[in-house]
């Protein structure tokens, strides 16, 4: 049975606050995740929290039975709380009606299987955790094999990027690596690199795209360095029409992720 906490000084409380810090998270090896349907996405990709808390209000929610459930059958703790101690854990003024606490998860890039799909997203040095749940939701859509990402990288686990990316972080493999290393492990199999550059002439509709494609996209601010654009195969630009220079890096990384998507299934 779910025990209940209602005060704000319990050291359970403290404790998973604290996990709104990358120090703390990577102290403990968890982070959070709020919200019923991000909660439903990650059970159903086999990802049970350690802990669970929950909302009275909520309680009789059918999802939130089932999520109680697979909790205590996990050997995991439910507990029922009031929202103002949501509101403290999420740091929402309207909180969701559950948060979960799971154990963070990454894969390397030799546990990759480059066969399971035709695209794959990388991102160097991509500092904005709206960007990255976004790029998550994009390679969910698509069907990506994964999201690589090289270098100094917003944490995937924040609160922020996970509540972004509405539950891809737990349906698309995620590694965390280094360009020394990447670059080694793409070329010792099949796999076209195609960086999104501002510096080519050739239109991104234009391009040949071959299985499995890696599309690279370079930090929001300065793009790619020109090391990382010299070793692509291709690089492809989105035309604009209006005064902007370039498209949010999300956004871009979508548009292209599509027109891949596309291309490769017509091959």
């Amino acid at each position: 049975m779910p025990r209940e906490i209602t005060a704000y000084s319990n050291p359970l409380i403290k404790r998973v606050r604290s996990l709104r810090e990358k120090r703390h998270r990577r102290e403990e090896g968890l982070f959070l995740a709020e919200g019923l349907r991000i909660l439903t996405e990650a059970r159903e990709a086999g990802r049970i929290p350690h802990y669970l808390f929950f909302a009275r209000d909520s309680a009789a929610h059918p999802l939130v039975q089932v999520l109680v459930e697979a909790v205590e059958a996990a050997g995991g703790e439910a507990i029922e709380t009031v929202p103002d101690i949501l509101s403290k854990l999420s740091g929402k003024d309207n909180p969701q009606a559950v948060v979960g606490v799971f154990a963070e998860f990454t894969r390397t890039l030799d546990a990759l299987d480059r066969s399971t799909s035709p695209i794959w997203l990388v991102a160097e040095r991509l500092r904005d955790p709206g960007n990255l749940g976004t790029i998550l939701r994009t390679g969910d859509a698509v069907g990506a094999g994964g999201l690589i990402l090289i270098g100094e990288c917003v944490d995937p686990f924040s609160v922020e990027a996970v509540r972004a990316s509405m539950g891809a972080l737990f349906t698309v493999p995620v590694v965390q690596c280094e360009w020394d290393a990447f670059l080694p492990w793409l070329r010792g199999g099949p796999g076209q690199l195609v960086g999104l550059s501002l510096d080519t002439t050739t239109d991104y509709r234009g391009a040949t795209y071959a299985a499995p494609t890696f599309l690279l996209t370079g930090n929001e601010a300065q793009g790619m360095p020109a090391d990382y654009a010299a070793a692509c195969d291709t690089l492809v630009k989105i035309p604009m029409l209006g005064k902007a220079d370039s498209l949010n890096a999300a956004v871009a990384t979508a548009v292209m992720a599509y027109q891949v998507l596309d291309a490769v299934k017509r091959n």
